[in-house]
């Protein structure tokens, strides 16, 4: 699967539904943001049950001031709506799939609860 452009208009819906959805936030004139594309493009084509969402922090300032993105590139991991990772940086091959592995174990029961806790 190809990667998929997030904007404001599709941003809500495409992170809302079941499942995961990666989002790599990114500009065009970010040294480390290009280093890491061919990565997560790769990663893509791995995982096809996997949305792999890209947003232009400069076409989408808006999403970028919402998500509070500071340093980029900052991937962030959505699963059944929920966020559940987000860090700034450039992630080689083997961790990003670390993080994928990691995104599928969690016990989402487990995770609502906590935040309930916390809200």
């Amino acid at each position: 699967m190809a990667t998929t452009t997030l904007t404001a208009e599709n941003f809500d819906k495409t992170a809302s539904g079941d499942g995961i959805v990666l989002v790599d936030f990114w500009a065009s004139w970010c040294g480390p943001c290009r280093m890491f594309a061919p990565i997560y493009e790769e990663a893509s084509a791995t995982h096809e049950d996997i949305v792999f969402g890209k947003v232009d922090t400069e076409a989408e300032q808006d999403l970028a001031v919402r998500f509070d993105i500071t340093s980029i590139p900052t991937i962030m991991a959505i699963r059944d709506g929920v966020i559940v990772f987000a860090q700034p940086g450039a992630l080689p091959a083997e961790s990003l799939e670390s993080l994928i592995e990691q995104v599928r174990a969690l016990d989402m029961d487990d995770v609502r609860s906590r935040l309930a806790k916390k809200a």
